[in-house]
């Protein structure tokens, strides 16, 4: 596995991640057998990022995560998150990026895990009511303690990473970023390639669109993320997964996965970017780390992009109560 830097003097990565929000069943039952398969086949792999948040599942995946390092101290560089308060009981949820209560947050992933020290700590929404410069001193306090290695901010706008790395260099920015969500190349991108800043992209094969077995938003589970999204609703599911076909298609006549070949074609755009991919499947881990050993020419690319234009999505990529929370730009 090719390695990538994490921030401007943080640890060497695997160039492939691997998002752990499945371990907490967001798209699917999952177990905990499974997942520490998934883990196990995440190390014959070489890929040495995880990347998880103390609400998926209110704690779950950190705790799968956790059980599993107890048998396998010291190979994952851990990314966590925090700043979101959900109430389950009301099926809502608030920001809060106050220094008592993203202390007690970490506190708890920490113990969770079964570790003392993350690599990397987001915070997963921004709380408006709180300058970012002030919630950067936070930060800064947590690494100053040997909590955190570094820190980033998920979903943030250009001018947001601005003010913060002003006060202090942010080591990630995290946004949905693929084929078929191109917003970061409106800023955030260069923004990061600029500000010494790694931008590590969630839900680089599109949250399974991009996966060999074709999907069937009728059989989506009640807990299913993408039950509301809009993407995955009529009529837009259908006109998408009829632009995908030719993807398909040239995924198959180059003897990879669309998945394997999404994936590539995130490494190869501008910046060290590190693609977190989700899954709870070794086989389709596996798929996803192959990208690492696939190189794009200019003319594949250019392909990929004459296929896939800018902008050939149908549909918002969150749906109005899916997108509270997120810094919008451009």
């Amino acid at each position: 596995m090719q390695k990538r830097p994490l921030g401007q003097n943080g640890p060497q990565v695997g160039a492939i991640g691997l998002g752990c929000m499945s371990f907490a069943g967001f798209y699917g039952a999952t177990d905990m057998a499974e997942s520490h398969a998934t883990l196990k086949k995440a190390m014959d792999l070489g890929v040495d990022f995880l990347d998880t948040s103390n609400i998926y599942g209110m704690g779950k995946s950190e705790d799968v995560i956790g059980a599993f390092l107890k048998d396998n101290p010291g190979f994952f560089k851990i990314a966590t998150k925090g700043g979101i308060k959900r109430d389950v009981k009301a099926n809502t949820r608030s920001f809060d990026n106050s220094e008592a209560y993203l202390r007690a947050e970490l506190e708890g992933s920490l113990k969770r895990l079964g570790v003392d020290h993350v690599a990397l700590y987001y915070i997963h929404r921004r709380d408006q009511s709180i300058p970012i410069e002030e919630v950067v001193g936070t930060l800064v306090k947590f690494k100053e303690e040997g909590k955190i290695g570094g820190f980033g901010f998920s979903e943030i706008a250009p001018a947001s990473l601005r003010r913060a790395v002003a006060v202090h260099p942010v080591m990630a920015v995290q946004s949905e970023y693929s084929l078929w969500t191109r917003l970061p190349e409106l800023g955030m991108t260069q923004a990061c390639r600029e500000l010494g800043t790694t931008f590590v992209p969630f839900s680089p094969v599109g949250r399974g669109i991009f996966s060999r077995t074709r999907l069937d938003p009728e059989i989506f589970g009640k807990a299913d993320f993408r039950k509301g999204n809009p993407r995955f609703t009529e009529p837009n599911f259908s006109h998408n997964m009829k632009a995908l076909q030719p993807f398909f298609t040239y995924a198959a006549d180059k003897g990879v996965s669309p998945a394997t070949l999404a994936l590539a074609w995130v490494l190869a755009q501008p910046g060290d970017m590190i693609p977190i991919p989700g899954t709870r499947s070794a086989a389709h881990l596996e798929e996803c780390a192959a990208a690492a050993e696939m190189k794009l020419s200019a003319d594949e690319l250019a392909e990929i992009d004459r296929i896939l234009p800018v902008g050939f999505a149908h549909g918002d990529r969150y749906s109005d109560t899916q997108i509270i929370g997120i810094e919008r730009y451009c």
